[in-house]
């Protein structure tokens, strides 16, 4: 039975106390899942999508489960949560509640709908917990197959570890490699490419990884024939099916409703995956869904009676107590009264839920209705007021919305009255007290945030060489990866050939194919792989070869890798380093900067778009002493370029959010980043011809930008702004006007229409012309600045055309 006793002889009497333990996580998590749905039709909550009808596999894996192990799976989970002592009935009703508090939904704070589980691995400061001494659950993300390319990489965090245990010497993160990671997925989901993405490249790493395929036959409304190809997934990868010649899965099938077979498939599934770091398939077949998809709809509506009545008859909850009264565990009788108090026990435990919930909202109506009479005692408007203060007051159960939109309607009829003080502070208080509750942890609020890494020039002496850029970037990996062996660094073509620009060149010789490695064209779960592993303490750098292929890992870098520290409220990290060449190459496909894209994508991570290979390799440095994931992208155009070698490889230190100005000067303000700013160097040396003065700014970063506003301290020199991007246009270069303008409130110091000049609408055409007449030049930047100093004297600069 349990991990705890698989080798001990149970007396039958354990043995029924276990068995009835079970059944009451069953029956538990089975009443929060009908209860919730009426909470919703009730309108308590606005959605609710339950785990019913895969209570017993989850039982199952829960007794495999053991400490140091993750999930990654998805919605459907809550029993397992339960059985590992990770959900309690009042945490399930606060996150279906959304609770917007930690303490009483752990999973999110009440940030991601019920259904989506996680636990603690970083406490409240940022620091790591003691990982292998819990069991532990990735954040779940909605998006189906999502969570596949993490799974891989929280399993080949035990490999890694296995074969370097020096690089968790304290054991907080792994014994010897022997955790399993455990994935889960529904049968109509793994149509996703992310899955076969996923499964695909576990079998070729030989990773402990376990897949259970929740199959109830349906994906939503749509039946497995139309999902899956034979309509059943275990026999389409049978391929997959290790056998004497060659590596590969052990796959296992095994009826969800079938509590003693499905113990039995758990645990022969964990030994292999834990001892011999192979993966495992388990198909969960003949699964219900008592209640259908989700609160959205009803499932009567596309299932046959026939197929109703089945589902009834094989409920593996009802099953499972047949079960037990037939191996005489227990009577119908127990079973029926057992029933009847755990009825009672999740009914109590959600209203104890929902006053949790509502109890504080109620206080902060309170407050603001007391506001409301004392201004209204005060004012010209006081019946008004006081018909508000009734109307709120009358609410039995207030959302905070009904609180804020009252106290700002009210500050309308106050608008010109002393008394309005008293509103303003309420509204000013109510914000800076409840903002943070919906929009805290975008990024790391720890003392490991990227703004805490200071400053450390590249120092340089008579002695320092010239060398082709990618020496700098290469030699900084070099004792990168000699300082850290927590750090390994793996893409396409980065281990043997040393990457395609050799900025790699020798490292997987020197350090060893698993840590400077070759991954197949596979670049979701190149982004999975890193996730994963960083969610486990490691320090990976991810590759993706170009920037354009990173279109293929967006969606996981967007609704997994960018929100994680935001949905679970600062509670788990991946500071995962993305590694990738961009700008000015040849065509559509290789020279792209769609970086409006990017960071609109990607809130929550660190976009870094340095210059040189020195900057970069700075960037690196500041990476690995945070806690904050991060893409960075070289200049596809700079490795053999020429730049003199620094002294201090290994501790020089390129800020965060910090811009550069490269040249100043007193007409115009030119703002750019990566390979761009050559050209604009260039224009600039020609526009001293003319008798025109630029000042040039490299941006560094995109997110953050300018954290210190020095843009807006150059414009109010220059009183004229140009923003050179090869994006398309309103991509980067609309951001960047945003922040300039707006946020630092730039437009006060110009005197000029502030402009752009960026790449055309279409992607780069091929080859040097297509490059000349796709994407801005030195001409285009002579020109727009000319044109704009022509405006301000023309009879100084005459027009060109």
């Amino acid at each position: 039975m349990s991990q705890t006793k698989k080798n001990e002889a149970l007396s039958f009497e354990d043995f029924k106390k276990e068995v009835l333990q079970d059944y009451t996580i069953a029956k538990i998590s089975r009443e929060c899942s009908l209860l919730g749905r009426r909470e919703v039709l009730t309108g308590k909550a606005k959605f609710g999508i339950f785990g019913d009808g895969k209570e017993v596999p989850q039982l199952a894996l829960a007794k495999a489960f053991q400490n140091g192990d993750f999930r990654s799976g998805y919605y459907r989970d809550q029993t397992f949560m339960m059985a590992i002592g990770q959900l309690t009935v009042e945490q399930f009703f606060a996150g279906l509640f959304g609770h917007a508090d930690i303490d009483h939904d752990p999973m999110s704070g009440g940030r991601q709908m019920g259904g989506h589980f996680a636990t603690h691995s970083i406490d409240k400061d940022g620091n790591w917990k003691k990982l292998t001494a819990q069991k532990n659950s990735s954040a779940d993300i909605s998006p189906t197959a999502g969570q596949m390319p993490r799974l891989l990489g929280l399993a080949q965090a035990s490999k890694y570890y296995r074969e370097f245990p020096g690089a968790d010497k304290q054991q907080n993160f792994s014994v010897e490699g022997n955790e399993v990671a455990w994935g889960t997925i529904g049968n109509a989901s793994s149509s996703e490419g992310l899955f076969f993405e996923t499964i695909n490249a576990a079998g070729v790493l030989q990773v402990p990884m376990v897949m259970s395929v929740w199959d109830d036959q349906y994906g939503i409304s749509v039946h497995a024939k139309y999902q899956t190809t034979k309509e059943n997934i275990s026999e389409i990868l049978k391929g997959f099916q290790r056998d004497e010649n060659g590596n590969g899965y052990e796959i296992i099938r095994v009826n969800g409703w079938d509590y003693p077979g499905l113990i039995e498939a758990y645990n022969k599934a964990s030994k292999i995956a834990r001892e011999e770091h192979v993966p495992v398939l388990i198909h969960v077949q003949e699964l219900t869904q008592p209640q259908g998809h989700s609160t959205s709809g009803s499932h009567e509506r596309y299932k046959s009676k026939e197929r109703l009545a089945w589902e009834a008859e094989k409920d593996c909850v009802l099953q499972m107590r047949n079960w037990m009264i037939e191996s005489n565990i227990a009577t119908e009788e127990e079973l029926t009264q057992l029933d009847k108090e755990l009825k009672k026990q999740v009914l109590d435990g959600k209203k104890a839920a929902w006053k949790a919930y509502l109890d504080p909202i109620v206080a902060e109506r309170n407050e603001l209705v007391d506001v409301l009479n004392t201004v209204a005692s005060a004012s010209a408007n006081k019946v008004f007021l006081e018909k508000l203060a009734v109307d709120i007051a009358a609410i039995k159960e207030p959302i905070r919305k009904d609180v804020i939109t009252v106290a700002r309607k009210a500050l309308r009829m106050v608008i010109s009255e002393p008394v309005k003080s008293a509103l303003i502070a309420f509204i000013e208080k109510y914000y800076a007290k409840v903002q943070p509750k919906y929009s805290s942890h975008l990024m790391s609020e720890s003392a490991y945030k990227a703004e805490a890494i200071a400053e450390v020039k590249p120092v340089y002496d008579e002695t320092s060489e010239e060398v082709d850029a990618r020496i700098i970037v290469r030699d900084n990996f070099d004792n990168i990866l000699s300082k850290h062996e927590n750090v390994m660094i793996f893409g396409e073509d980065s281990g043997n050939i040393g990457d395609v620009n050799q900025g790699l060149e020798g490292l997987q010789e020197k350090h060893g194919v698993n840590r400077v490695t070759d991954t197949g064209i596979r670049e979701a779960t190149i982004l999975g792989q890193g996730i994963g592993m960083a969610m486990r303490g490691l320090r990976p750098i991810a590759e993706i070869q170009y920037l354009d292929y990173l279109l293929y890992a967006i969606q996981i870098m967007s609704d997994d890798l960018a929100t994680l520290q935001y949905r679970t409220v600062g509670r788990q990290k991946a500071p995962l380093i993305v590694r990738t060449r961009g700008h000015r190459l040849e065509g559509i496909w290789h020279s792209g900067s769609p970086m409006g894209m990017i960071i609109n994508a990607i809130r929550g991570m660190h976009v870094l778009v340095p210059r040189n290979m020195t900057k970069a390799a700075g960037f690196y440095n500041t990476l690995l002493e945070t806690d904050e994931p991060a893409l960075l992208i070289e200049c596809l155009n700079g490795y053999r370029l020429k730049e003199k070698m620094p002294n201090n490889l290994v501790d020089m230190r390129t800020p965060i959010g910090v811009v550069d100005t490269m040249k100043e000067g007193s007409d115009v303000t030119i703002v750019s980043y990566g390979s761009t700013l050559r050209i604009v160097e260039q224009a600039a040396k020609e526009l001293l011809e003319v008798g025109i003065d630029v000042e040039i700014i490299d941006a560094q970063s995109l997110l953050p930008f300018d954290i210190n506003h020095d843009i807006v301290k150059s414009l109010e020199k220059t009183n004229r702004l140009l923003v050179v991007d090869e994006d398309v246009p309103g991509g980067a270069s609309a951001y960047i006007l945003q922040k300039v303008l707006e946020e630092q409130g730039g437009y006060r110091h110009l005197d000029s229409e502030p402009q752009t000049l960026t790449s055309r609408a279409h992607r780069p055409a091929y080859g040097t012309d297509g490059d000349y007449f796709s994407k801005p030049q030195i001409e285009d930047v002579f020109e727009r600045v000319y044109a704009m100093m022509h405006e301000q004297n023309p009879t100084k600069y005459p027009s060109l055309y």
